[in-house]
C-alpha cells in the first residue's frame, strides 16, 4: 500500500527542500563534468584527440559522435521528465569510460565510477518514484 501511494503522483512522499538541494550538487557535478569533456570532444581538443588515440587506442573519427553521445546523455538526466532514462544511459556512458581507464591500466577509472554513483545518488533523491521502486529500508 505505501508502495501504491509512492506511486501515485509526484507529491507522494516529496523531498525536503534541503534534500532537493543536496541532490542538485550530486546531480550537477556529473553533468558539468560530462558536459565539459563532451564540448571537449566536439570541438576535438588537441590534448583530448592525443589522449584519445594514442593513450586509449580509438580512431580519431569517433571522437565527436562520442562527445555528441556524452552530451545527450547528460542533457537527458538533467530534464525531469527524461531523468530516469538519461541516468540509464549515463551509467552506460560512464561505465565505458571506466572500462576504458581499466582496459589500459590506468587508475583515473574511479572517475567515471564516481561519477555515475553520484549521478544515481541525486537522482535518488530527488526523485520519489525511484525511492518508492528501489527502497534501502523497509518500514514494518
Amino acid at each position: 500500500m505505501a508502495n501504491e501511494q509512492a506511486l501515485a503522483g509526484p507529491t507522494a512522499g516529496a523531498p525536503s527542500k534541503g534534500v532537493i538541494w543536496v541532490s542538485r550538487v550530486l546531480s550537477a557535478i556529473p553533468v558539468l563534468m560530462m558536459g565539459f569533456g563532451g564540448i571537449m570532444k566536439i570541438l576535438r581538443n588537441p590534448m583530448v584527440l592525443a589522449d584519445w588515440s594514442t593513450r586509449f587506442g580509438y580512431p580519431d573519427g569517433a571522437l565527436v559522435p562520442i562527445g555528441v553521445a556524452e552530451l545527450a546523455c547528460a542533457v537527458l538526466y538533467i530534464i525531469p521528465r527524461t531523468s530516469v532514462l538519461g541516468a540509464i544511459l549515463v551509467a552506460g556512458y560512464l561505465g565505458g569510460a571506466t572500462a576504458t581507464h581499466v582496459r589500459v591500466s590506468e587508475g583515473a577509472f574511479v572517475a567515471p565510477a564516481v561519477l555515475g554513483i553520484l549521478a544515481w545518488a541525486g537522482l535518488y533523491l530527488r526523485e520519489p518514484r525511484l525511492r518508492a521502486l528501489l527502497p534501502l529500508r523497509r518500514d514494518g
